[in-house]
């Protein structure tokens, strides 16, 4: 059985595609860039404000998945600037400090202009 994740704690899609989907107890979230939910804005600017905000999302979603960070096992993310590599990390590993399997890549373009995109994996057993 496949099912939607969606809450107001996210920011709503922006196209034809949902927050998350559960299937087979396991997660899939689409990506999350820095959009303040409140606001439907991106408000922060630097790489650290816009990744604290892309992890707020995402809590938000596994919340709503009935898990959390600690039940992630892949992420990948997205950078507009790898030179932005460490700022990224330093934030992000506050978040995952049990070292989920990762792919990051610097990309050409993000939507909104954001500097980072994450999207995630996640057990729910």
């Amino acid at each position: 059985m496949i099912k939607k994740v969606s809450t107001d704690k996210a920011p709503a899609a922006i196209g034809p595609y949902s927050q998350g989907i559960i299937a087979n107890k396991m997660l899939f979230s689409s990506g999350q860039i820095a959009i303040n939910p409140e606001t439907g804005n991106v408000e922060a600017t630097t790489i650290e404000d816009q990744t604290t905000q892309v992890m707020k999302n995402i809590g938000a979603i596994l919340t709503e998945a009935g898990c959390g960070y600690e039940n992630v096992v892949k992420t990948t993310c997205f950078l507009a600037e790898m030179a932005d590599f460490a700022a990224f990390n330093a934030v992000y590993e506050k978040y995952f400090p049990n070292k989920p399997a990762r792919s990051c890549v610097a990309v050409k373009q993000l939507p909104k202009d954001v500097l980072c995109e994450v999207e995630v994996i996640a057990s729910l057993y």
